[in-house]
């Protein structure tokens, strides 16, 4: 985790605050999730430990704008949308190195290939219904594509996978929903409020 002096003095403030006030509402805001944390595991960290000391986390943008609510679905979705920052940052990095010529080259617009691939995945879960670990399967698993072909991918990148089946399987509507909001900030646009009725045959 970075050492970042203003955020840890912000973060302390907002604890002794509560700690004087413990019955009042103390919020912490961040612009968008991206701003909170350089990684996955960094971000829900954080997030878990703003929750244990009562604070709570409100974002301005970005596809869970708003105040966090890490009960119900609230901390599957932050941990989902905390991977796909965490990919996101990945996937800048290594399109600036390749350079813009280089991909407009090979006609790609949306970032480098997926580290784990469909049949990756289908393989993974297979193999740990048999009783297998993600240590034991990891380097059995070959990237095809990209600037990482023939590599193994990361232990990390793998239960990252398994994560968002997880949520994709848990409630496909929700996900499938918020992948539309977070390409449409991406983008550029706003995305369109639901109606109510709308809203209620998503459920």
């Amino acid at each position: 985790m970075r050492v970042r002096p203003q955020f840890e003095a912000a973060l302390a403030a907002a604890r002794e605050i509560k700690a004087h006030a413990p019955h009042c509402r103390v919020i912490l805001t961040v612009y968008e999730m991206k701003r909170l944390g350089r990684d996955a595991a960094e971000l829900t960290a954080l997030a878990d430990h703003l929750s244990a000391h009562g604070l709570v986390l409100e974002m301005l943008a970005g596809p869970l704008a708003g105040m966090y609510d890490p009960s119900g679905h609230g901390r599957p979705l932050f941990a989902f949308f905390a991977a796909m920052a965490e990919t996101e940052r990945e996937n800048i990095r290594e399109s600036t190195l390749e350079g813009l010529d280089a991909a407009a080259r090979k006609g790609e617009h949306g970032g480098r290939p997926p580290v784990i691939t469909e049949d990756m995945q289908h393989t993974v879960l297979r193999r740990r219904a048999n009783g297998e670990s993600v240590e034991q399967i990891q380097p059995d698993l070959i990237i095809p594509t990209g600037k990482r072909k023939g590599q193994n991918p990361s232990v990390a990148s793998v239960y990252r996978a398994l994560a968002e089946h997880a949520i994709r399987e848990a409630y496909p509507e929700a996900v499938e929903e918020a992948h539309a909001d977070f390409a449409a900030l991406n983008s550029g646009e706003v995305p369109e409020p639901r109606t109510e009725a709308e809203a209620l045959k998503s459920r």
